[in-house]
């Protein structure tokens, strides 16, 4: 036999392997990884929604901040922190537990799961009686900045805990 007349052809691979179709193992990585992704985004999306009033009543508290710093009217501060921090807990509460707390009762509340009581030092007592008070007495006795950080505490710790 001769080796010259052999129809050989020289040696030739096979195709690569694809990346598609997936192999079904990698779609049920792809379902899962995308049931976690959506899981995820959803509850990032439910903790925005849950935060929203108290996103609100920062900002309110900071434009109140701010109105006071230009008008320098404790009184009329002291009614809208009350009123605002009302809101705020109204908000996140249940409406029987806080619509009718009032004076150290209403206090004690605000203070419920805060990690210093505020709002039994000097700062935080000024909310009862600040709102009542003349406009043109004498209210160098009131610590306007404790009782904004009382306040702003107040509003910004989450309210786990209390229901």
């Amino acid at each position: 036999m001769d080796e010259k007349a052999l129809p050989l052809r020289d040696l030739h691979l096979p195709e690569p392997i694809g990346w598609w179709p997936l192999a079904p193992g990698w779609w049920v990585i792809l379902v899962i990884v995308a049931t976690a992704l959506g899981y995820v985004l959803w509850r990032l999306y439910r903790r925005w929604q849950f935060n929203a009033p108290r996103r609100f009543a920062l900002r309110e508290l900071a434009r109140y901040e701010a109105e006071f710093l230009e008008h320098r009217d404790a009184v009329t501060l002291g009614k809208q922190l009350s009123e605002l921090l009302r809101r705020g807990m109204l908000a996140y509460a249940r409406r029987d537990e806080v619509a009718g707390l009032t004076g150290e009762a209403w206090l004690a509340w605000l203070d419920r799961g805060m990690p210093v009581p505020y709002f039994h030092t000097e700062g935080g007592k000024s909310l009862l009686d600040l709102p009542y008070r003349d406009p043109d007495g004498d209210l160098s006795d009131v610590d306007i900045g404790a009782l904004l950080s009382a306040v702003r505490m107040r509003l910004g710790l989450p309210l786990r805990g209390i229901a």
